[in-house]
């Protein structure tokens, strides 16, 4: 084993007692340490389910979960037999629902508790802001979970809220905050921030709690301890702090989630909350060339707040990145798209997949989407529409969702009358306002035949069908297959005969079909994979998964194409080319950091230093000279990072930049409406 692994490296895999801080840098073999060290764990005798392995992503922990399998032989039961025992290994908010499920009635919320998604959350903030009767034109549903998603990370609790708020929308938001969390409670629901929040509040609060939890592991790790918030900090100090054996992976130059809550100061900070802690600098860059990371280097030493480190290069230096200037931005995407396909044609060893396109902003792809196009470019622009976003498969969700938790009301209020069955806006509206006036959940006012007896006969018999659906579906989750179960659910609703009648072009017809069966086909998978297959089983892995799901078949067509997204969404990957776009002032480092001083733009730097580190081969940068605003072309001001990262800090024109650029955020400042 030691022969896979340097010095550092080997260093950090047999430290095994006491808090350690182990700094990856960029491309440093992160994800090889992790999996050695836990293998070294077990082969030392630590039993393989007394550790616990958290990280950010479901990819990430089912690619651990792989590679540790891998190291130790772990092999997957047959069929009737016991697993044998393995890490736990998950996310943060897989973890959390584990013990939330272990403990949910103790915080007076069902143990078969549902977890609502942005749809379902943006549908119970609408409900609540019409109460409070807020327009839109006042505040958004999404700005209202915006600021309420702030205050959960930071553990403000709605009682609190009020002396939180400081801007109109915030004390506006105030006012919703307890409606919101007794319409979760009520419908037995968490949404993804409370799945944090009340983990936290079980632990910190609750003695018996924290040492059953905390008593279940021997060790814990943490990856990507730079992009953990409060309450994650939180989480982690109360299940580690007995026995102390705590190893934190990351990299304070890659802390860019910020805007998200993320601290940079739990990894800064990590010797002060851990005096004994060992530290582990893994500086050896495998991904990306000399000349890459001479630049990276060069860019980050400007950061104060960090710890002093380098990457070092294991490869040559390769060519020097390059800096394009265009006009204006359409003539910049048709640069980088031109050269892309004269390089796929003359360059026979190069795909669509060796290159990808990196920006700062969502706007920004539009002009590259574009050119791509007119170039007959293959390519996929990350963020587009998730798979479990799509109508036909909420809408099937929703039933699954009512049968598991018949209280969740957001997904009963979708499917209630989808597809027709006589249960019109104005009956649901009589049964909402019963449900509300009693305090009881809507679907104990459909089963109340008092209540239904008001409704004109149609919606009395659609309500019979609905319950009579409901409780076969119910009967086959305890005796049949789920897939089965939703195929009945299928044929009982007439639903793909709803598909054909409410849209008349073919091709739609057969995507939305399409849709559907994928969704069967994802159920199936679920069901073949688990050991202990179950429909909350299934609907939990939709929720914290969901977003990383997609059709097979658009994923098939994907493999091969040229990557456009965003420098956030880049962050865990490489590319052999990399183009950097936009790099100006404004965009790169953003007018809203220049609000937030120096961490502001620090956060950018870093930004940037995760874009140049994507770069395996070779890296260019480009920015136009001038950019349309609201139909006017605008002179742009270069980046002060790409002086930073060229070696020409002290240059007069970065002064300018910076200053151009302060001058700018002063002119949109004053055009704001004021309060």
């Amino acid at each position: 084993m030691s022969a896979d692994l340097n010095i550092p490296q080997k260093h950090a895999v047999e430290t095994l007692s006491g808090p350690l801080l182990v700094l990856a840098g960029a491309g440093s073999g992160k994800t090889r340490v992790v999996t050695f060290r836990v293998a070294n764990l077990i082969r030392h005798g630590i039993r393989p389910d007394r550790i616990l392995a958290v990280t950010f992503t479901n990819k990430a922990a089912h690619e651990m979960q792989e590679r540790i399998g891998a190291q130790i032989g772990l092999k997957k039961a047959k069929r009737g037999q016991e697993p044998p025992p393995k890490p736990l290994i998950g996310t943060f908010h897989s973890i959390c629902v584990g013990i939330l499920r272990r403990h949910s009635r103790q915080l007076g919320f069902p143990e078969k508790f549902a977890i609502y998604d942005r749809g379902d959350q943006e549908s119970l903030a609408r409900g609540v802001l019409r109460e409070l009767r807020l327009h839109d034109t006042m505040l958004k549903p999404s700005e209202f979970l915006s600021i309420v998603g702030r205050w959960k990370n930071a553990g403000v609790r709605p009682e609190n809220a009020t002396q939180s708020a400081r801007t109109d929308k915030e004390h506006m938001s105030a006012s919703g905050y307890r409606r919101y969390q007794k319409a979760l409670k009520l419908a037995g629901a968490f949404d993804f921030d409370d799945l944090l929040l009340f983990t936290e509040q079980l632990l910190l609060e609750d003695p018996a709690v924290r040492q059953a939890e905390a008593g279940r592991f021997d060790h814990v790790l943490v990856d990507e301890y730079q992009d953990t918030n409060g309450s994650q900090y939180r989480i982690i100090k109360a299940i580690a702090e007995g026995h102390r054996n705590l190893c934190v992976v990351g990299d304070d130059d890659q802390s860019i989630y910020g805007w998200r809550g993320a601290e940079v100061t739990h990894i800064l900070n990590f010797k002060r909350d851990w005096p004994e802690a060992v530290v582990v600098k893994l500086e050896a860059n495998y991904r990306s060339t000399a000349s890459i990371l001479d630049m990276a280097n060069r860019l980050i030493a400007f950061n104060q707040q960090r710890h002093d480190k380098i990457l070092r290069p294991a490869r040559s230096p390769g060519p020097p990145p390059r800096v394009l200037q265009f006009e204006d931005e359409g003539l910049e995407a048709e640069g980088v798209a031109n050269e892309i396909l004269k390089r796929l044609e003359t360059e026979r060893n190069l795909l669509p997949k060796d290159f990808a396109i990196l920006f700062r902003t969502n706007e920004q792809p539009r002009a590259f989407e574009t050119a791509l196009r007119k170039a007959k470019l293959p390519y996929t622009l990350t963020g587009a529409q998730s798979f479990f976003d799509r109508k036909e498969v909420r809408d099937i969700l929703s039933y699954l969702r009512v049968v598991d938790t018949p209280q969740d009301e957001i997904a009963l209020l979708r499917i209630i009358n989808t597809p027709p069955r006589g249960l019109g806006g104005k009956s649901v509206e009589t049964l909402m306002n019963a449900a509300v006036t009693g305090g009881k959940p809507l679907f104990e006012i459909l089963s109340d035949p008092q209540k239904v007896s008001s409704l004109p006969t149609g919606a009395q018999k659609g309500v019979r069908q609905l319950l009579d659906l409901f409780e076969h579906l119910k009967s086959l989750t305890e005796s049949g297959s789920l897939v089965d179960m939703a195929r009945t659910l299928l044929a009982e609703t007439k639903y793909l005969s709803e598909i054909s009648r409410n849209y008349d072009v073919p091709e739609e017809v057969e995507m939305r079909t399409s849709t559907v069966e994928e969704t069967i086909n994802a159920i199936a998978a679920y069901e073949a994979e688990s050991g202990k297959p179950s429909l909350s089983g299934f609907l939990q892995s939709v929720a914290l998964e969901g977003k990383e799901f997609g059709s097979p078949k658009e994923k098939q067509m994907q493999r091969n194409a040229i990557s456009l997204m965003t420098f956030h969404s880049a962050k865990g990957l490489e590319f052999p080319i990399v183009y950097m776009v936009g790099m100006e002032e404004g965009i790169l480092p953003h007018r809203r950091s220049l609000d937030d001083g120096e961490a502001g733009v620090d956060e950018e730097r870093r930004l940037c230093y995760v874009g140049i580190t994507r770069a395996q081969d070779e890296l260019t940068l480009s920015l136009p000279l001038t950019r349309f605003k609201w139909g006017k072309p605008r002179t742009t001001f270069a980046s002060r990072f790409l002086y930073e990262m060229t070696g020409q800090a002290d240059n007069p024109n970065r002064v300018k930049a910076i200053e151009g650029a302060k001058k700018e955020n002063r002119k949109a400042q004053a055009k704001k409406p004021k309060k």
